[in-house]
């Protein structure tokens, strides 16, 4: 019984001694880290989710066309609706590679990396209405010209700040390149 009765000290009621100051240091540090983290998934968040977000609202409102659909289009034309899934992708590859670079201080160091990507995406958004919805496919052939040189560009300030960043943005560039030729071939049907 007399065992029953000991009251056993809990941890808050110990005294601390050196290790205890220890523990209380690393789980500052722990506290920090996991604040960090959650800062960097919501930043991430917001670097995918916002060109995600325009390029979704740029399909809705420009991305539905008559006249691509009537079109006589050769084998190796993607249909509509892979044309969007494949700009969606590329919007959120854009995002992701931003992050990379805004998470290490690219932006600050490289001011021109981020004029670069917001100018592609600034192009990016504009190749739907341009083509879809005013119908001109040469006014989009040179969208599609500008958008692989300015991707070119966000390539190589990218991979000066981040090599993985650069190397995503090649993927964009691939998607460039071959939107430029469905719409060199949209010029000549």
């Amino acid at each position: 019984m007399a065992s029953q009765d000991i009251k056993h000290r809990t941890r808050d009621e110990q005294e601390p001694n050196v290790g205890d100051m220890n523990n209380s240091s690393s789980r500052v540090k722990r506290q920090k880290k996991t604040s960090m983290a959650r800062r960097g998934i919501r930043s991430l968040a917001i670097a995918v989710a916002l060109p995600l977000s325009l390029t979704l609202l740029n399909i809705t409102l420009f991305g539905s066309s008559q006249s691509y659909h009537a079109l006589r289009k050769p084998f190796w034309f993607p249909p509509l609706w892979a044309l969007h899934m494949t700009c969606l992708a590329s919007s959120f590859i854009m995002g992701l590679s931003a992050w990379l670079v805004w998470a290490e201080g690219g932006f600050h160091r490289e001011p021109m990396a981020g004029a670069l990507f917001l100018s592609q995406l600034a192009l990016s958004l504009a190749w739907d209405p341009v083509v879809f919805t005013v119908g001109a496919s040469r006014v989009g052939l040179v969208v599609c010209l500008a958008l692989f040189g300015v991707l070119a560009g966000c390539s190589r300030m990218f991979r000066k700040v981040n090599p993985i960043a650069g190397d995503l943005v090649k993927l964009s560039l691939a998607w460039a390149a071959f939107l430029a030729l469905v719409n060199l071939k949209l010029v000549y049907l």
